[in-house]
């Protein structure tokens, strides 16, 4: 079946296309809070014809997402072009991860996501690190299941800090220095940003594999995980497209159960 995969993020929107259990096309677009359905819809199928995709043979849309307010507006681009009712990940929903913390449903649809998919691909236990708009460390225990982690701003927020509080830092782009002593002010803050955040990887990792034992694999993802991993040995895999293999497992969890007809329901 073809099944269209949809994780909303506060920086990026990151979609995939999966024909049956293979991830035949992905795409990642910034996400934009004043975007109609429509709109999002005309980037959307436009991306799907470059790709050589047909939306028509779409059969299930499964979304995640951590902007409230863009949840409703892909509901109805769901609707309207693809005829389809989707599966949004939400409590309700059956993920086969225990989440283990004081209140369970603080923790971000994406998060649990992350954790269906790298318990499924690497077993437990296990660290998931997101170098996304935050820095985000997830615990799964041996079992899978979820038990707490870490957050931290990510990269760019702390980029972006550094310009707008400083009268005289620049935005810079987020690339490795060819030193960690930096020569410039431009490589000066990139190396207290790149190697900065390895540092906090390696750091909390150290903490986490303390708690859990030697055993726990850490796998990256996020837009930044191929660079931050290449500077350091503690990441064992790095996953690009985690959050959309979690997304197709919890869709096969819950049968399609919401692969209806648009308008479908009355």
């Amino acid at each position: 079946m073809s099944l269209f995969c949809v994780d909303i993020g506060n920086t990026n929107v990151v979609m995939g296309l999966y024909q049956d259990q293979e991830l035949a096309a992905h795409w990642r677009i910034a996400t934009d809070h004043d975007k109609m359905a429509d709109e999002y819809a005309m980037l959307i199928l436009d991306l799907f014809e470059r790709s050589a995709q047909d939306p028509v043979a779409v059969e299930g849309v499964v979304v995640a997402s951590v902007v409230p307010p863009l949840t409703g507006i892909f509901e109805k681009l769901s609707q309207r072009y693809f005829g389809r009712q989707p599966l949004v990940v939400n409590a309700e929903v059956h993920t086969g991860v225990r989440v283990l913390l004081d209140s369970p449903a603080e923790v971000g649809a994406d998060r649990v996501v992350n954790a269906v998919a790298a318990y499924q691909r690497y077993g437990g236990p296990a660290c998931i690190v997101d170098l996304g708009t935050a820095t985000t460390f997830d615990i799964l225990s041996v079992d899978g299941d979820y038990l707490g982690g870490a957050i931290a701003p990510g990269i760019g927020i702390a980029a972006e800090a550094l310009f707008q509080r400083t009268a005289k830092l620049p935005r810079i782009e987020l690339i490795p220095p060819p030193s960690a002593i930096g020569k410039n002010t431009v490589q000066a803050m990139q190396s207290g940003l790149f190697f900065g955040y390895v540092g906090l990887v390696e750091g909390l990792v150290a903490r986490f594999r303390a708690e859990m034992g030697p055993g726990m694999r850490v796998i990256a993802t996020g837009g930044l995980a191929s660079v931050i991993a290449a500077e350091t040995d503690v990441i064992d895999a790095v996953d690009p497209w985690l959050t959309l293999e979690g997304l197709r497992l919890i869709w096969e969890m819950n049968q399609g159960g919401r692969n209806r007809e648009s308008g479908l329901e009355k």
